[in-house]
């Protein structure tokens, strides 16, 4: 039987454990990096850009 998991779940759930025990070296950053890089090419990279524009617009510009 195989058991196939996306690259976004997994870099996922590794930043996910790397961020609860609040671990800060090169391999937490390494999995951050290819957590962004993968989520980007997936479905979710326009809502987030969506939000994210929202966001900008809504703080008031001095």
């Amino acid at each position: 039987m195989a058991l196939t998991i996306s690259a976004v779940a997994l870099f996922g759930l590794v930043l996910f454990f790397l961020l609860r025990s609040r671990s800060l070296s090169y391999g937490a950053a390494f999995v951050a990096i290819g957590f962004g890089f993968f989520l980007a090419s997936t479905g979710a990279a326009t809502p987030i850009n969506q939000l994210v524009t929202a966001v900008i617009n809504a703080v008031p510009s001095p």
